[in-house]
């Protein structure tokens, strides 16, 4: 757990930090943030559909040097960003989501298959609720520090390097799963387009709630990370490095708790159901927390900790358990690599067609709350209807 949760952690300080910055300027028609988060996203969205065959039919062996390869690639397209000028660096950030969204497969390669494998995703999970936060800490001190906005990016990367390396380092030396692992939740083996085919075709109804309910909470979850400087500003929080990370420990905290607790169930199919309930229990809480803003009934920092309480339950039950036991019920040779990226390409999909197309609450900062606030009730609704029908 130390490993996954410390390799994926680092690999956010070469993705979010630049969230961070205001990035006042034109870009492509819109604030030029918006458009380096879209195109980051973009290149992302771009990488899971990639990683849909490079990741589940990578050899195990090969995993920590593509990992550390990609970052190296993303790490060059920030100095890149830092050394051309406006708006080159919007194709930077297109370059720079292009591998970092097969790293996350190469880590869960690790962890899956094994009796534990809730419990150890769900802290892989949490280094991505923490590290999002925590790297747009580090970014807004990187520029404290006097570091010019532009060179932000690059240089806190810099700084998540040295730990980067020592954590996929201890992920090397890792076991593979033992003989009751594997008797418990199958071997799991990389795939070929042909394995892949008759997988999607054997459990196409399932995978298509799943990942239509995955899609509406990658939107929001994206919308609540890549935008939180705007979000937080409206709710009155202004020059608080340290609000991205405060609220987020309490987001890890609980999430991690209630998605580890599916390793006690041996049977697959009732971990499933229980991926399931603890889904539309965090839809619940997003209701909740919309209706208790809009009543003040709720301050600006325990509604951010809800909400993202909310979302990030089903966002890392879909990791950490439902995909999982499904590949565990079934009688095909798969890994979970293979189902996890189909629903992670069908997320980043939609969320860079809702910034492509609707700005998705990137327009100005006192309209960002309430563009987020209407788009939380109309697709926590769509994800609620296609987890029920599971």
């Amino acid at each position: 757990m130390v490993a996954a949760f410390g390799t994926y952690a680092c690999m956010y300080g070469f993705r979010k930090p630049f969230a961070a910055g205001r990035w006042e300027g034109e870009g492509l028609g819109e604030g030029l943030k918006a458009s380096l988060v879209t195109a980051q996203t973009l290149g992302y969205a771009l990488s899971k559909c990639i990683g849909i065959g490079f990741v589940s039919g990578l050899r195990p062996g090969l995993r920590v040097a593509a990992l550390l390869g990609l970052v190296g690639l993303a790490e060059g397209a920030l100095v890149l960003s830092g050394a051309l000028p406006r708006p080159w660096n919007i194709a930077c950030l297109f370059l720079n989501g292009l591998p970092l969204g097969m790293v996350f497969g190469l880590v869960l390669g690790f962890l899956e298959g094994r009796r534990m494998t809730e419990a150890l995703v769900a802290g892989l999970c949490a280094s991505f609720i923490l590290a999002d936060g925590f790297a747009k800490s580090v970014g807004a001190q990187v520029m404290a520090w006097g570091v010019a906005e532009r060179w932000m990016p690059a240089v806190a990367g810099l700084l998540f390097a040295p730990p980067l390396i020592g954590f996929a380092w201890l992920l090397k030396s890792l076991p593979p799963p033992a003989a009751d692992d594997v008797a418990v939740r199958r071997e799991r083996a990389p795939m070929d387009a042909s394995m892949r085919w008759a997988f999607a075709r054997r459990h196409g109804g399932v995978l298509g709630w799943l990942v239509l309910a995955y899609a509406a909470i990658t939107v929001l979850r994206g919308l609540r990370a890549d935008f939180a400087p705007e979000l937080w500003r409206s709710l009155g929080y202004e020059g608080q490095p340290l609000v991205f990370t405060r609220s987020e420990v309490w987001v890890a905290l609980a999430v991690l708790a209630a998605n580890a607790v599916a390793v006690r169930w041996q049977d697959n199919t009732a971990a499933f159901r229980y991926g399931l309930g603890i889904s539309l229990g965090g839809a619940g809480l997003v209701f909740g927390a919309l209706v208790g803003l809009a009543t003040g009934v709720l301050g600006g920092f325990a509604f951010m900790v809800m909400v993202g309480m909310g979302l990030y339950l089903p966002y890392v039950a879909v990791h950490t358990t439902l995909l999982e036991r499904l590949v565990a019920k079934a009688e095909d040779r798969a890994n979970l690599g293979f189902v996890m990226y189909l629903a992670d390409a069908g997320g980043y999909m939609a969320y860079a067609a809702v910034l492509v197309l609707g700005g998705g609450g990137s327009r100005a900062d006192a309209a960002s709350l309430g563009v987020f606030s209407r788009l939380s009730w109309i697709l926590v609704g769509v994800a609620t209807v296609a987890f029920g029908v599971l």
